[in-house]
C-alpha cells in the first residue's frame, strides 16, 4: 500500500482476486481513525494519531485478519520527477543545468512542495555521486552541478520527498543525459 501525494487519503480499498483458474485470497483492507466518545473525530488534514489498518484475507480454507497502526505521515512517497534535462552552461566550463518538473501525480506542489536530490554518473563509470544544496536537499527544481569534467557525457536522476521530510524518497526519476561541452 502507498499513498500518492497529499490529497490521497482513501479509507477503504478492495484488492481485486486474481485471473479465473488461480487459487486465489480475497483481501479486504480497512483504514480508519480512533473514535471519542463514540463519534468519529474531525478530519485533520495532517493528523499526528495513527489509522487501524485492518487485513482481511478469505480463501477456501478460512479467514485471518492482521491490525497494523499506519501513520499517514509515514507513507507518504510522491512519485519520481518528470522531465528532467540537462544543459550546459554558456561560459560556465565545469557546470551543468539540470532542470526538472514535480511529479504530475503530486497535486498542488505550491501549497505541499517537494524537496529534492540528484544523482549523477559519467558516462561508462559503475559509481555514481548524490549531491544536495550543501546539507539540506534542493528546495527548487533547477540546480547548477558543478566541478564537473568537460567534455564527459554525464547521466543524471532526480529524487523527490515531501518538503516536510516525511515518509520516503521517490524512486529516481528516468536519466536524462547531457555533455559539458566546455574546453579541457
Amino acid at each position: 500500500m502507498r499513498l500518492f501525494g497529499p490529497s490521497a487519503v482513501a479509507p477503504c480499498w478492495v484488492i481485486p482476486p486474481l485471473a479465473e483458474g488461480k487459487t486465489h485470497t480475497h483481501t479486504k483492507t480497512e483504514m480508519e481513525r480512533g473514535r471519542e466518545g463514540g463519534r468519529e473525530r474531525e478530519r485533520e488534514m495532517f493528523p499526528t494519531d495513527p489509522y487501524v489498518l485492518n487485513v482481511t484475507a478469505v480463501n477456501p480454507l478460512g479467514a485471518a485478519s492482521e491490525f497494523f497502526l499506519v501513520y499517514l505521515d509515514q507513507i507518504i512517497q510522491p512519485d519520481p520527477p518528470e522531465n528532467v534535462t540537462v544543459s550546459p552552461i554558456q561560459g560556465k566550463i565545469k557546470t551543468l543545468l539540470v532542470r526538472w518538473e514535480a511529479p504530475s501525480s503530486w497535486l498542488y506542489p505550491e501549497y505541499f512542495p517537494l524537496q529534492y536530490i540528484i544523482r549523477y554518473s559519467r558516462d561508462g563509470s559503475r559509481l555514481s555521486r548524490t549531491v544536495s544544496a550543501g546539507t539540506r536537499p534542493i528546495e527548487r527544481t533547477s540546480f547548477n552541478l558543478t566541478g564537473i569534467r568537460s567534455g564527459v557525457t554525464y547521466h543524471i536522476q532526480v529524487a523527490a520527498k515531501d518538503f516536510l521530510d516525511n515518509g520516503e524518497y521517490s524512486a529516481w526519476s528516468l536519466p536524462a543525459s547531457g555533455p559539458n561541452l566546455g574546453k579541457r
